[in-house]
């Protein structure tokens, strides 16, 4: 795939500044890109999970601070992207995910955190209800699985976006 080629052709602070895009974690860019050179998109997404995995709880806290509140202002073009259909709903929904998103806050101390990509307001604002059910043990874990699932989305993008300039 071009779009690997073209990555792996980069310099470090190049490929660094494209995976801190990613993922707000410059520990977790830094061991992501120490596996470089990928030999393919799939080695990468194995070790992004890898090294996503094996991150302690605040190194994953740092990686949440890249992440707005669903619903709330975006300020980078993927999240943006993800969020999409939240824009396009109700303000009862999208006061009840402000709401409900204080809550999360306050019960959990970090963002509600869900790959949102092709889900509708009301869908996240379901998701958000039901874990908030969650005790603290089992949300970081779905939070872990849903920072997985978004970077790898992420990823995926980039390199596709890559091979679509080359």
């Amino acid at each position: 795939m071009p779009s690997l080629e073209d990555f792996n052709a980069l310099t470090d602070r190049q490929r660094m500044h494209l995976l801190f895009g990613v993922c707000s974690s410059t520990i977790w860019a830094r061991r992501v890109l120490a596996g470089a050179p990928f030999r393919s998109v799939d080695a990468l997404l194995d070790r992004a999970d890898r090294v996503l995995a094996e991150l302690p709880d605040a190194e994953i806290d740092a990686a949440l601070d890249g992440h707005p509140r669903i619903g709330a202002a975006v300020d980078n073009p993927s999240s943006a992207r993800e969020q999409a259909a939240v824009t396009t709903a109700g303000d009862d929904v999208k006061a009840q995910l402000a709401l409900k998103n204080k809550a999360y806050d306050e019960k959990f101390g970090y963002v509600y955190l869900v790959c949102a990509s092709g889900r509708s307001a009301e869908e996240l604002l379901a998701i958000l209800t039901e874990r908030l059910d969650n005790d603290p043990e089992t949300e970081r874990r779905v939070m872990r699985a849903e920072l997985a699932k978004i970077n790898r989305l992420r990823l995926e993008r980039l390199m596709s976006e890559a091979g679509s300039r080359s």
